[in-house]
């Protein structure tokens, strides 16, 4: 980038509520080290992960207050959205996970102080951009935690047991999606020695879910897009409903469904419909790691844990932050290497950079964004 997108000072602030931290001292100390910056941070930025501040103050890092981080950084690095309206120095440029096609009307904040803002969940899912991708980092830790909590959850057991007193069959799992998330839910569950089968619109996932040990479960008549980046796209009423008839087959004979289809700047597919948990067995489970986004689950609630009719529903969309020393160990990779990246880069139209820029000094630079009315 230019000289104007390499600012000397990096500031990294707490996230409230999340647990999860974007740098840890090893990689602070190679921006001090190999990119030359200088780093400051707020106090107690690592005490979720029991990293005490002498740890990134031995790194050559600066312990200073957070009003005043913000008003000497002239980069702002931080998990999700936390800034709040305070005094920024001159040219700002914040660097998150910011969510911006659902939560839009965050960043007005940001536009109305003349900052920057870069969304590392913008950026495209290419090989250039592998290291830096935040998405996938969490979506893999997430498939790995839901597994482990509907294991909590579910009154039974996964694999099969076989003893003098009988034999207990193993449990029935089914993914809806198998994208990052659910390629590791797979993986996880059949590890434990359940029964998985596995739903996505793809035909491309059904490879992947079969060599993980997997059914895939398909319905015919899908729309596809290469240009998707891997996700699902948004399909006709007519495949829809096939859809929901077919899953709602599956879902009377699963013990725990586990949903991950969601559709970038859209509310997320609905696949579990309300008659659907009614015909499912009591002790059963549903983990929805869509409902920040609508849910995929009719009855889900974002960051609550219901009981229907004998079904347990949780509703989690951060799943990855209930592991925040794994989940910060590869959002510090996927936040260096991003950062890296940028004070590489010479031309100012480089394709990673565009696609996650959404404010350039408050003014709209994203295509979304720049055709949106944002309230």
């Amino acid at each position: 980038m230019s000289e104007n997108h390499q600012p000397k000072t990096i500031g990294i602030v707490k996230t409230p509520n999340d647990p999860r931290v974007c740098l840890l001292p090893k990689e602070v100390k190679r921006l001090i080290t190999e990119l030359k910056y200088n780093v400051q941070f707020e106090p107690g930025l690592g005490s979720s992960l029991q990293i005490e501040d002498s740890q990134y103050i031995d790194t050559g890092a600066t312990s200073v207050s957070r009003q005043q981080l913000f008003k000497t950084s002239d980069i702002i690095l931080s998990v999700n959205h936390t800034y709040n309206g305070e005094e920024l120095k001159d040219d700002s440029l914040f660097i998150g996970i910011f969510n911006p096609l659902f939560h839009s009307s965050k960043l007005n904040i940001y536009k109305e102080h003349s900052a920057s803002v870069f969304s590392l969940d913008l950026l495209p899912r290419t090989t250039l951009a592998q290291s830096m991708d935040v998405l996938s980092s969490m979506a893999s830790l997430a498939g790995y935690r839901a597994v482990i909590k509907a294991a909590d959850l579910f009154n039974g057991i996964f694999p099969m047991f076989t003893t003098a007193a009988g034999t207990l069959t193993p449990a029935k799992v089914l993914i809806l999606g198998a994208g990052v998330a659910g390629l590791q839910a797979i993986a996880t569950a059949r590890r434990l020695g359940a029964v998985v089968e596995a739903f996505d619109v793809r035909t491309s996932a059904g490879e992947e879910v079969r060599s993980l040990g997997a059914t895939f479960v398909e319905v015919e008549g899908h729309t596809e897009s290469a240009s998707a980046g891997g996700y699902a796209v948004e399909q006709t009423e007519e495949y829809k409903q096939k859809q929901k008839e077919l899953i709602h087959q599956h879902i009377l004979s699963a013990n725990v469904v586990i949903s991950t289809a969601n559709i970038p700047g859209r509310k997320a597919p609905l696949l579990i419909e309300t008659r659907s948990v009614d015909a499912m067995q009591a002790g059963s489970v549903i983990i929805d790691l869509a409902a920040e986004q609508g849910g995929n689950c009719e009855l889900s609630k974002n960051n609550e844990i219901i009981v229907y009719k004998g079904v347990t529903i949780l509703g989690n969309s951060n799943l990855s932050a209930e592991i925040s020393s794994s989940a910060s160990r590869l959002l510090s990779n996927n936040y260096f290497s991003f950062l890296k990246y940028m004070s590489k880069v010479e031309k100012p139209d480089d394709p990673l950079l565009s696609a996650s820029q959404i404010l350039n000094k408050g003014q709209w630079t994203h295509p979304h964004f720049k055709s949106t009315q944002i309230t």
